[in-house]
């Protein structure tokens, strides 16, 4: 026994059974129970992955905002992921909170799931990198990371109550792998999914138990998702820590009487305080607080360049010059910008920020907010860029300024994008950097940037914000939150930003909650003013009544009632310039939370003139940027999606762009996978995924050639849902069974033998690469790890970066394996006309198989195809490495 071990024993012995018991339900919503007599304080969670919110909804406690899950997905570099899970710690030490509930290692199992931008892939392999990477990056700087949601809740629909039916095999080889690997980076928690697995809660499941804790060694906290544990016996058996949120759960005084009737062991109890002293002692909260550990987290995003020494690409010294020639490929001479282009060949830069400069965010520094904030901006700019998936392009990008006079930016999204997805993880921004805003300061006055919206895109209407509204008591923008008691006098009133309060003050006989605001129209006609929130509610305007009613709660669902309740509309006539009293009331009825949303859109534009003029100012320009997006209606938690569509006219707006002007770049405001109908028409399409704060920004840098494209696509992305080979996410009679087993994206596409719009892996960027040569050892004993190599060469006219893939497919024989599978991966650089060799190590674990007869792991001895290229669809090298069996 250790030192520390043994200390923590000595604290436990000090402990009653009730107070043993007490420190197993948090104290508050995001605090957990002090114990001052054993030096114990409270520990504060806060969500993730998209930046840290804190203990509180509130829009005046602004906090950084990073690009989607799915976009640090897009990056396939580890080494970047840690700086981004550096700013998140450093995040959290500014808000005082201990516990990140981040990493998300759930799948992408369908292009359906409602959830995905807050999940890194598809994949098991690329999910665990990834998320491992984060973790180690949240942890360096005691900020303890937490792996969610454990296991197989990946996707929405009834996910309170689904019992999801998959085989132990898949299981271990697909949906557990990113949790194992997440534990072997030290994950100090792990948070069990509100689902079912093969008929026990995850809060019960002996999957707790084994293979996390017993057979990983999992020595960390596993805590419920909120609200999810329901049932305390059998959880107080199972490997559960932590019931969140409290000050109540199905545990407490019940939990004690359970012990001391004997049908849940005290030893089951004395382990989960052992684990949760553990994880006061990491996070400083348990006796003196340690001096935390490296003060200056590594965020230098010019290291990205720097490989493990095990993935260093060997430059040889004597690399060809390559010269460009006719008979060079029409590929070589679109990403490098072929004749009449207006793509430019030269900087890599963007102002202010020098190809390869360190940026380095002080960790012990954040509360100094100018330096830090700078350097946070600069990084989340550049992980835009990183993790922007060139998807198609023909002769268009990059675009070169020189050679603008006049640029169109279409769509509703340019102005109002998506910068995050929806529900618990959201956070409130201090700014956004719109497309709009990106575009107009990387151009400067020397070039007319027209702004069309084009047709609505079906999006419900946005929160009251401080640009259309002002407060009638302060006449300052924003709104007016007042409490009243059940016979409408004012017991709290005070000044607020957002039209969007999801806590209002609690306060004992408070009755109704009441948001007011002076709203300013801009423009004449029906406007679309809406109440969110549960029981009864009222609209009125100007005194008058436009909508009073009773609304019951339709879900239990946390996400619906608490962050996103549903929003009731009404039509109400206004005139441009002339300001209205707009009063939202809704009662606090017990059980309908108290979230309280007030919402207003303009009148909806005529369809058919508003394509027509995107098409005349497209027509009238040197380019166009035409940003689409998915809505609030979409990509939410809570909610899967139904289709893929973009919404709205947004597909006619595009086609109507395309054939105005050839020189039309496509933006994609999206967090998962959507249908492109248009994508062949169009000069250049750019996903940007949910992008964050820093959105505009980057995306300038991409469009103008001053960043290059870093991306590669961690999600196969069908041309029509139709194709989609796994699109199930309704449970039948509460059950959803993974009836594809091990083959879920670019696998399942593979083994149906179907071709996606865009395969797992693909992007492009702005030079090409010629695939060489690939080296495999002959042979190899079970179990051992192995490197390939990799010789490719830029083809093209600019330098580079290439994620070079590597997957297996398994010998012949009656053993089911996917028809291929990624086992690994690095990156390159490389300039123009130069050879590079990628070193790829492939661990032991990659040739293995779950034996369920057995409940071990073993590897089949055969011939073993290595597989390498730049996409699952795209692999133009294949060796055979024979592997015999050990012993």
């Amino acid at each position: 026994m250790t030192d520390d071990e043994a200390e923590r024993e000595r604290l436990l012995g000090k402990l009653t059974l009730r107070e043993k018991v007490r420190l197993l339900t948090g104290a508050t919503t995001w605090r957990t129970r002090a114990e001052p007599a054993l030096g114990l304080r409270e520990m504060v969670l806060s969500d993730g992955p998209a930046g840290v919110r804190g203990q509180s909804w509130d829009e005046r406690d602004p906090s950084l905002l990073l690009p989607s899950a799915s976009a640090l997905g897009a990056l396939w570099d580890e080494r970047f992921v840690e700086r981004l899970g550096g700013l998140l710690a450093a995040e959290a030490r500014r808000k005082d909170v201990d516990v990140v509930l981040a990493p998300t290692l759930n799948l992408h199992r369908t292009p359906l799931g409602g959830r995905h931008f807050e999940c890194f892939s598809e994949d098991p392999e690329l999910t665990g990198r990834t998320g491992a990477a984060l973790v180690r990056g949240i942890q360096a700087h005691g900020v303890a990371a937490t792996a969610k949601h454990y296991v197989a809740n990946d996707s929405e629909t009834d996910r309170l109550t689904v019992d999801v039916r998959v085989s132990e095999r898949v299981l271990r080889e697909v949906y557990l792998a990113p949790f194992e690997a997440a534990v072997e980076a030290g994950v100090r928690v792990v948070m069990a999914g509100y689902n079912g697995v093969n008929g026990t809660t995850m809060n019960a499941s002996p999957l707790l138990t084994d293979p996390l804790k017993r057979e990983w060694g999992f020595a960390g906290v596993v805590v419920s998702d909120w609200g999810a544990l329901r049932d305390g016996d059998p959880a107080g058996r199972a490997g559960l820590d932590l019931a969140m949120p409290g000050p109540d759960s199905p545990w407490g005084a019940a939990l004690v009487r359970a012990v001391e009737d004997g049908r849940v062991p005290v030893s089951a109890v004395d382990d989960k305080v052992r684990r949760l002293l553990t994880l006061a002692a990491a996070c400083g909260a348990l006796g003196e607080p340690p001096v935390r550990a490296a003060a200056r987290a590594d965020t230098s995003v010019g290291a990205d360049a720097r490989m493990d020494a095990s993935e260093e690409a060997a430059r040889p010294e004597d690399a060809d010059t390559h010269t460009h020639t006719d008979t060079d490929t029409d590929a070589d001479a679109l990403a490098r910008g072929g004749p009449g282009t207006l793509g430019p060949a030269g900087a890599h830069s963007a102002p202010g920020l020098p190809a390869g400069a360190d940026v380095d965010v002080d960790v012990e520094a954040a509360g100094a907010a100018e330096g830090f904030d700078r350097d946070a901006r600069d990084l989340l700019r550049r992980a835009v860029a990183a993790s922007a998936v060139l998807l198609h392009n023909r002769y268009v990008l990059p675009l070169d300024p020189a050679r603008l006079r006049t640029v169109a930016v279409i769509g509703a999204h340019a102005a109002l994008p998506r910068t995050q997805g929806g529900g618990s993880a959201g956070v409130f921004p201090r700014h956004v950097v719109t497309p709009l805003d990106g575009i107009r300061a990387a151009l400067g006055d020397g070039t007319r940037v027209v702004h069309v919206p084009g047709p609505s895109t079906d999006a419900p209407p946005p929160p009251l914000a401080p640009d259309l509204c002002s407060d009638p008591t302060t006449d300052t923008p924003g709104v007016r939150l007042r409490l009243l008691d059940a016979s409408g006098n004012e017991l709290h009133s005070e000044h607020r930003l957002s039209g969007r309060q999801l806590e209002p003050p609690e306060l004992p006989g408070a009755y109704t909650v009441e948001i007011t605001a002076l709203l300013l129209p801009g423009a004449t006609g029906p406007w679309t003013i809406g109440v969110g929130g549960f029981g009864r509610m009222s609209v009125t305007v100007d005194e008058h009544v436009f909508l009073d009613g009773e609304f019951a709660r339709e879900t239990d669902d946390p996400a619906v009632v608490h962050v996103n309740p549903p929003v009731h509309c009404v039509s109400v006539p206004l005139t441009s310039g002339h300001a209205v009293r707009v009063t939202a009331r809704r009662e606090l009825a017990p059980g309908t939370g108290r979230a309280t949303v007030v919402t207003a859109a303009p009148p909806r534009p005529d369809d058919r003139a508003a394509l027509a003029e995107a098409a005349v100012a497209a027509r009238r320009a040197d380019a166009a940027i035409v940003v689409v997006g998915t809505t609030e209606h979409g990509e939410s938690e809570g909610y899967d999606r139904t289709d893929l569509g973009l919404g709205g006219r947004q597909d006619d707006l595009v086609r109507a762009v395309t054939a105005a002007n050839p020189h039309t770049v496509v933006v994609v405001n999206s967090g998962g996978p959507v249908e492109l109908p248009w994508r062949a028409q169009a000069g250049a399409v750019l996903l940007t995924w949910f992008p964050g704060q820093e959105g505009g920004a980057g995306l300038a840098d991409v469009l103008f050639g001053h960043a290059e494209p870093g991306g590669r696509l961690p999600t196969t992305w069908a041309a029509t849902l139709a194709d989609a080979p796994v699109t199930r996410t309704e449970p039948a009679d509460g059950r959803l069974d993974y009836d594809e087993g091990l083959h879920i994206g670019y696998r399942a596409w593979a083994r149906h033998h179907r071709t996606p719009a865009y395969w797992f892996g693909h992007g492009l960027g702005y030079t090409t690469w010629a695939y060489e040569a690939l080296d495999v050892p002959d042979d190899l004993v079970a179990g051992e790890s192995f490197t390939v190599r990799i010789g490719l060469r830029n083809t093209g006219g600019r330098p580079g970066r290439e994620v070079v893939q590597v997957y297996l497919a398994g010998p012949p024989g009656p053993l089911e394996r996917p028809e291929r599978w990624l086992v690994g991966y690095t990156a390159v650089h490389a300039a123009p006309g130069e050879r590079t060799t990628a070193v790829v190590r492939i661990p032991g674990r990659a040739l293995r198989h779950w034996d369920e007869d057995e409940h071990a792991w073993r590897t089949r001895p055969g011939p073993y195809r290595v597989l390498a290229g730049r996409s699952a669809g795209s692999l133009p090298l294949t060796a055979v490495t024979l592997v015999r069996a050990s012993g």
